[in-house]
């Protein structure tokens, strides 16, 4: 069972993940705020149509979500989440010294048993934590006018108020919400960075995925068609490529991101089957790592990742951190029960913004020599 957390050490770790900058930061998170506090009903309410089987997962990371920016936003304007809660649950009708040792399990001693079903009053209380967010986003404009602390606070105070009851009402402990969204912030945006290693070192060196590589990926026009081939060593590489959609896109190039799963994640098995390095001296990896489902998946992913770059200029810009979490969040289901499912979310980050690079540069130049070392992927002329 984890320690008791206090609230202010959660909001310090909190704060250590907020990458946010400017002075209109505290305004956007805020807004980020709002969003989330939304989700929170959102989540509520897919489990009354469709009846989720996570929907306890769902609200405890939308609650997590929703307590990490009402820790930022209060930090970013120096108030701290003990005082803010200490108000909540009326230990500071005065404002009084705060006790800065205060943690989750000292708001929630016991619940109580109540139904974590969805009901009219759980949706009536997110809708509360909805009015209340909105409230503090008027206040924290009254606030920058005015320099006014004291109802900032109470504004503050009141949205915490709202977080504590819909927790109670769902049974779901701060704590438990706090932590998983801090693992989940690390793993987004994490300090120190450790890429995934091969899942297959164990295996002999033919059957294991390329540590090094060196590929000539070249467009050519075969009457009124353009084709990609690829040679390694001189040696063609699979068949030629085509987009296989109505409007051409160039997605004949997309191999690149395979390649960039290879060297980033250690991961690829489309690029086992291509390169015939499938772990058949162990037949059920082969089967369920190697074998087809494994890179449909693949696929799909690539495929997915793609229609979303398509309408965001193909990354281009798109610095480390900023790649939409939604849509790697997305990527991590799409993996669930395979070897690479615990990759974490900056590593897919990292392979889907070299592979695009690489694209790009294809697409722009339209042949190149794609480079496998030190675990990353680069392309050069040919």
């Amino acid at each position: 069972m984890n320690e008791p957390l206090t609230l202010d050490s959660y909001q310090a770790a909190a704060v250590g993940t907020d990458v946010s900058k400017g002075d209109d930061s505290p305004s956007f998170l805020l807004l980020g705020l709002f969003g989330e506090a939304g989700s929170v009903l959102s989540e509520v309410k897919k489990h009354e149509r469709d009846r989720t089987v996570d929907y306890r997962e769902r609200v405890t990371e939308e609650l997590g979500d929703v307590l990490w920016y009402l820790s930022a936003v209060a930090a970013r304007n120096s108030i701290t989440l003990s005082e803010i809660a200490s108000l909540a649950i009326g230990m500071l009708p005065d404002h009084a010294t705060v006790d800065s040792s205060l943690t989750f399990r000292d708001l929630q001693p016991r619940l109580r048993g109540i139904p974590v079903e969805p009901s009219l009053l759980l949706e009536w209380r997110l809708i509360d934590l909805a009015e209340k967010v909105g409230q503090l986003v008027y206040d924290h404009r009254l606030f920058l006018k005015k320099r006014n602390r004291a109802p900032l606070i109470e504004s503050f105070s009141n949205v915490f108020g709202e977080i504590l009851a819909v927790a109670n009402r769902t049974e779901i402990e701060l704590q438990d919400a706090a932590l998983a969204q801090l693992r989940k912030a690390e793993e987004r945006w994490p300090k120190t960075r450790i890429l995934p290693t091969y899942k297959d070192d164990e295996f002999p060196e033919y059957e294991r995925l390329p540590r090094n590589l060196e590929v000539e990926i070249r467009e050519e026009k075969r009457g009124d068609r353009y084709f990609v081939f690829q040679r390694c060593n001189g040696i063609n590489v699979g068949d030629r490529l085509t987009d296989n959609i109505k409007d051409p896109d160039d997605y004949r190039f997309h191999d690149v991101f395979h390649y960039a799963y290879v060297a980033v994640l250690g991961w690829s098995p489309v690029t086992r089957a291509l390169y015939r390095l499938k772990r058949k001296s162990d037949a059920k990896v082969d089967e369920a790592e190697d074998g087809a489902r494994a890179i449909l998946i693949e696929e799909g992913i690539a495929t997915l990742v793609f229609n979303e770059a398509k309408k965001n200029a193909l990354f281009e810009g798109v610095n480390r951190g900023k790649l939409s979490f939604d849509l790697l969040k997305i990527i991590r289901k799409f993996v669930g029960g395979y070897e690479i499912q615990d990759a974490p979310y900056w590593a897919w980050e990292e392979a889907i913004l070299e592979g695009y690079a690489a694209f790009r540069y294809l697409k722009s130049n339209r042949s190149g020599r794609l480079i496998i070392r030190d675990r990353k992927l680069s392309i050069e002329p040919l």
